[in-house]
């Protein structure tokens, strides 16, 4: 099992200037590409403080000119914001500018905050629609002179320009939850990307079950990868992880307050959770974001991903994104390369 970073650049406080924020991906991105990390991850999202990526093209376009190894993953493009055109162009620039590493991640979006704004009237139901009209027509696109007439999108013979550098244009991840998306991420040769949000390990089996069933109803198609994408932070004592689970409880309370998007808003900003707030949502409380997250000591964090890897799961992904501050997510990123990805070293030279 391979192991990348998922970041995006976060702000509670109005004083911490973008610019540190994007300095501070930076480090981090360095940092997993130093300990070889398979790929970093970033998101789009549209006027948020709380998930900064109007365009994730332009952080990975920049990190492509830092790094020379690690892979640049889209986690994930908002499918029903783009046209097929400009995806396929935008996707296939960012490949040029990194030399064929690119990962294009797709997915229909979570937020009604976001479409409204964008796409007003959408739901989730149309934006699933929209993201498999899209998919296809991004890869006709690469292959060039393709004509397409569908329900959302129509446009006369038309080529992607320039053209990616690997063959066959990125490969394309989708996110995934529901059966469904499963099956349509498999039919169409898609790696698939899962997260069990803060719902534990039993929904981590549930989500490898779906992705097994589908790629077992599709069986001329070769298997995809598939992606775990999980909070986790490595503690060097039970009172640190006690703190790292109240950081992510409050984290989850204001992420469940902006999907269900119905607190104020001031200057793209949701002002924390009041206490009381966050105890009229007891699935995230502290004692079961320390059960459910894969939270604690490295010996913990270790076996809990030895569970993931024997599921099956192609790679795991850091959710870094915790509201806590950048020397905090260095410390546990530092302490996960050092003491949790040697036993999977170990144990990947032991099976070579």
């Amino acid at each position: 099992m391979k192991f990348s970073l998922f970041v995006h650049m976060e702000r509670l406080d109005p004083a911490i200037p973008h610019r540190q924020l994007f300095d501070e991906l930076e480090e981090l991105a360095l940092i997993a590409e130093a300990a070889g990390f398979e790929t970093v991850w970033i998101g789009e999202h549209h006027a948020m403080e709380f998930t900064i990526a109007p365009n994730p093209f332009i952080q990975l376009a920049h990190l492509a000119a830092k790094t020379s190894t690690i892979r640049l993953g889209t986690g994930n493009v908002i499918a029903p914001f783009w046209h097929p055109i400009r995806l396929a162009g935008e996707a296939a620039m960012m490949d040029v500018a990194c030399q064929g590493r690119l990962d294009l991640g797709v997915a229909r979006g979570a937020y009604s905050f976001e479409y409204e704004r964008m796409l007003p009237g959408l739901d989730a139901m149309g934006a699933g629609l929209r993201m498999r009209e899209l998919v296809p027509a991004v890869r006709k696109l690469w292959e060039g002179d393709y004509a397409h007439e569908g329900q959302f999108f129509s446009f006369p013979t038309s080529t992607a320009s320039p053209k990616p550098v690997q063959a066959g244009g990125p490969p394309i991840w989708v996110a995934a939850r529901d059966p469904n998306s499963h099956a349509f991420a498999v039919a169409n040769g898609c790696h698939v990307q899962v997260t069990p949000l803060a719902s534990g390990d039993g929904e981590v089996a549930s989500l490898m079950e779906r992705f097994n069933t589908a790629v077992a109803d599709h069986p001329q198609v070769p298997r995809p990868k598939i992606m775990l994408l999980q909070h986790c932070f490595v503690a060097d004592s039970e009172a640190e992880a006690a703190r790292l689970a109240d950081d992510l409880s409050a984290w989850y309370g204001l992420f469940g307050a902006w999907f269900a998007n119905k607190r104020p808003i001031h200057q793209a900003i949701m002002a924390p959770l009041t206490p009381e707030e966050r105890a009229a949502v007891p699935q995230y409380a502290p004692d079961v974001m320390r059960r459910n997250l894969v939270i604690g000591p490295p010996d913990e964090v270790i076996g809990r991903l030895k569970g993931y890897e024997a599921l099956g799961f192609d790679q795991f992904s850091i959710w870094i994104d915790a509201g806590i501050s950048h020397d905090r997510k260095k410390t546990s990123l530092e302490r996960f390369i050092r003491e949790v990805m040697p036993a999977f070293a170990q144990a990947a030279s032991v099976a070579a």
